[in-house]
């Protein structure tokens, strides 16, 4: 009887030991997934060819912006890459 109550004592810290390095494995397979986006976005220079076109625009001013603490620019869509770039058809 004592031997069983010592073998269940040693069994529990080896398996509590062996989750330390599994969840840190685990952890770092999750997060580098979700910086890689490597299942999402796996092909997106292939996908997003554009030919390139004529510039167009003018050489109208259409406002002037100075000592201003504001950093953005109204409409920005700099983070929005899919918005900007539009797909080969």
């Amino acid at each position: 009887m004592i031997d069983v109550v010592v073998m269940a004592g040693d069994s529990a810290p080896v398996w509590i030991l062996a989750a330390g390095p599994a969840g840190a494995a685990a952890t770092y397979w999750a997060l580098y997934r979700y910086y890689r986006n490597t299942d999402k976005s796996h092909a997106y220079e292939r996908d997003t060819i554009i030919e390139a076109q004529q510039v167009t625009g003018g050489q109208e001013k259409v406002d002037h912006v100075s000592r201003t603490r504001k950093s953005s620019i109204d409409g920005d869509n700099s983070s929005k890459h899919r918005q900007r770039v539009q797909r080969l058809r």
